[in-house]
């Protein structure tokens, strides 16, 4: 697709300043967004230092920003131009309103008296956007006037709504695009347990916002979507929230995508899974084996992760779903264990002192067995080509073995391994932890599903797993993401991309995004859950199954799975989404340059 816009800035809170999903988006884009407008791309973010530092690498900047710059200096708006230390590169402008917050009251009124945005109770978070986006107007209008040609500007989310309504009021000749990724309020009664989906077309949204004091933030974002020349979403079910919400319908859909690229080769997914397996075995080993044992060869790993929103993240389903489970392989005395992992950090004190006892005992005995392996070896060659039957005593002596016992005694331990990994703040009142109890997931030995609760983030160097995100899913088999609200999900987007199986349901929009009416097949990569319009007890039951057959698939069917959720996630490659953008783009340059 040509695009129609000469040059281009897009502002996000999220630019060199990670915070959540939206960092992705603009993040994994930018080299795609560059193809096409080269050093005409500026990308507009707040500067934090301590955020910007290995990200963002400042330069000179050219004379066509050096005027602007120099004006805003003026009013206390300090810009620092430079490139954004990630592929593509793109041009970035960081804005350092420090000096600027002084204005906070004075561009609230301005709202109020241009827009009727009411602030008066907005909450601690509301001041610091609302000032860096009317900054970032004004530096867009600045820029406007030193570039020639047809220009856009792009915003995301309410935090950038100050800007586009800035330059909506002072008539400034550039196209305006303005996303929303959620809405304010959609979000909002989703986390307070409302039944969004049953309600959205029957409510007063002004009234809504006002019982749940996000008035100031809904405003914004409404008058933003009224007042962009072209509303965008992120998904088909974000539209229809938007629609009813904000009571505008979105012009195009921006679907997230991913740089399919940079995820391994199927081939090299393969190799993957096994090296990250087996460190989880070895995890497995000194977190259960000291209770009791069972076959690690006939277990299966399956996962949820993402922000501890324990209804919007269908934490709840999840657990409700595996106790489901467990009833079943019981009763069908499936010969298959279930290890489910809950990695979602929260509140934690330290790792669990039984926990380390067990790990240190652990590397006790391998350190013990290192020490004598090459012994060993050489017995085991001398006996196969001997063709002659050994025993341990062939391979170790005496003294070794004894030691080795004792090692091994000390690992053992009576009771039930703890479902958490960590030592949690008020662990009584852990919304989790209440519901594993409830559900009766506590890790019994004659349990068919296990379950570790790990509340902190994967970093790779935790001292249990030592695996970081990707490498924990690469090593697992069923990533289950059962989402209440999702306007998008990354998460079920990159398993798949990583070549692992996952569900998602259909009021994520991903999972509408490639298959809201679909009838899947036995191995559909990525199962699709349905949850709009269906009632809870369905839902687990309906859950329940897809873990059920999961486990009963042979090695070819999973294999044939993980191809299959390879493929599916590379329909939503940028290489295809892009598209997306400029058509939204060139739709304001129709609109405004006419």
């Amino acid at each position: 697709m040509e695009k129609k816009a000469d040059f281009l800035f897009e502002a996000s809170w999220e630019v060199c300043n990670k915070v959540g999903g939206i960092y992705t988006v603009v993040k994994s884009k930018a080299a795609k967004i560059v193809d096409y407008y080269n050093e005409d791309y500026f990308l507009i973010g707040p500067y934090f230092a301590n955020k910007a530092l290995g990200e963002f690498e400042e330069t000179v900047p050219d004379k066509k920003c050096k005027g602007p710059f120099d004006e805003l200096r003026k009013e206390g708006i300090l810009c620092h131009c430079g490139k954004w230390l990630i592929e593509g590169q793109p041009n970035v402008i960081l804005i350092d309103f420090e000096n600027y917050r002084q204005k906070a009251n004075e561009i609230k009124r301005e709202l109020w008296d241009n827009f009727k945005i009411d602030s008066l109770n907005a909450p601690y978070d509301y001041n610091e956007p609302v000032v860096w986006g009317y900054a970032a107007g004004k530096l867009i209008e600045k820029l406007v006037n030193s570039f020639n040609g047809k220009g856009i500007a792009h915003f995301h989310e309410w935090l950038s709504g100050s800007a586009l309504l800035y330059l909506k009021k002072n008539n400034v000749k550039v196209g305006k695009v303005f996303t929303t990724h959620a809405t304010v309020l959609g979000r909002t009664l989703a986390s307070a347990n409302v039944d969004l989906y049953n309600v959205w077309s029957k409510i007063d949204p002004e009234r809504e916002a006002y019982n749940y004091h996000v008035e100031s933030k809904h405003q914004i974002e409404k008058q933003a979507a009224l007042n962009a020349d072209v509303f965008t979403t992120v998904s088909e079910i974000t539209g229809m929230e938007a629609a009813n919400l904000l009571k505008v319908k979105p012009q195009v859909l921006l679907l997230n995508g991913l740089d399919i690229e940079k995820f391994p080769t199927f081939e090299e997914i393969s190799i993957k899974h096994r090296i990250q397996r087996d460190r989880i075995r070895e995890f497995l080993l000194y977190y259960f084996f000291p209770y009791y044992t069972f076959d690690l060869k006939e277990t299966l790993f399956y996962f949820i992760s993402g922000r501890y929103e324990f209804r919007d993240k269908g934490i709840d389903i999840f657990i409700k779903s595996l106790a489901k489970l467990n009833e079943k392989l019981k009763q069908k005395k499936v010969e298959k264990t279930i290890v489910a992992f809950i990695w979602v950090p929260a509140n934690i004190r330290n790792i669990k002192q039984e926990l380390l006892e067990n790990k240190t005992y652990y590397q006790d005995l391998i350190d013990g067995l290192d020490d004598v392996m090459a012994d060993a070896r050489k017995n085991i060659i001398y006996s196969l080509i001997a063709r002659k039957k050994f025993s341990q005593e062939d391979l170790f002596d005496e003294e070794f073995l004894l030691e080795i016992k004792s090692k091994i005694m000390k690992l053992k331990r009576n009771g039930n391994p703890s479902v958490s990994t960590h030592e949690l703040y008020n662990e009584g009142n852990d919304t989790i932890m209440s519901h594993l109890k409830e559900s009766g997931l506590d890790n019994k030995k004659d349990d068919k599903v296990k379950v570790v609760y790990y509340p902190i983030y994967l970093s790779g160097a935790d001292g249990l797993l030592n695996l970081d995100y990707y490498e924990s899913m690469q090593g697992s088999h069923l990533g289950i993401f059962p989402s209440y609200y999702e306007p998008w999900g990354y998460t079920p987007l990159e398993a798949g991309a990583l070549g692992v199986s996952c569900v998602t349901t259909d009021l994520a929009g991903f999972g509408r995004y490639f298959c809201s009416e679909c009838m899947q097949e036995k191995t559909p990569g990525i199962f699709l859950l349905k949850r709009m319009g269906k009632k809870e007890d369905e839902i687990i039951e309906e859950l329940s199954k897809i873990m059920l057959d999961f486990a009963n698939f042979t090695n070819h069917e999973r294999i044939a799975n993980k191809i299959q959720a390879r493929k599916v996630a590379s329909t939503a490659d940028w290489d295809l989404l892009i598209k997306n953008y400029i058509e939204a783009h060139n739709k304001a340059v129709e609109k405004v340059f006419k």
